[in-house]
């Protein structure tokens, strides 16, 4: 039989990031979560960063699961269906005619860093480098990202 994990596993085995919350939940549900011994707690995150959707919605969990019974990834090397109409509903919605899916917010980041550098050294010069960004703020963890952050 295998062990209980605790919530002093992580102070054993991980290398902290952020401080984590005093408990771990098992299950979460909207803004709801449940910890090992089923006390509920409200998430007023709803989960984090590009994720802020709340927990095990209904139609989310559908379309996961529609998706999962198909293929989970497939890389760069294909394309498939859903991507492609995601990017027409973005192209459509915004002034935007083609679009660049990320895998996180670093990623993102770094390429919108490294595109206005580009327009900028095209428009105006190799003068014109300079990115304005929040000083001790997280901007990601790439190397490009947490230098704009000072």
């Amino acid at each position: 039989m295998s062990q209980p994990i605790t919530r002093e596993n992580f102070d054993e085995w991980m290398i902290p990031v952020y401080a984590p919350a005093p408990f771990i939940p098992v299950r979460g549900e909207g803004s709801r979560l449940w910890d090992q011994q089923g006390k509920e707690y409200i998430d007023f995150a709803g989960g984090i960063a590009v994720n802020a959707l709340g927990h095990a919605h209904p139609e989310l969990r559908e379309a996961l699961n529609e998706q999962a019974s198909k293929f989970w990834h497939t890389g760069n090397g294909y394309t498939n269906e859903p991507v492609l109409r995601l990017a027409k509903k973005l192209i459509d919605a915004t002034f935007a005619d083609r679009v660049f899916f990320c895998n996180s917010g670093a990623e993102a980041n770094e390429a919108a860093l490294k595109l206005a550098r580009k327009f900028a050294h095209d428009r105006y010069g190799s003068h014109k480098s300079g990115i304005v960004a929040f000083k001790n703020a997280f901007h990601g963890r790439t190397l490009f990202t947490v230098s704009a952050g000072g």
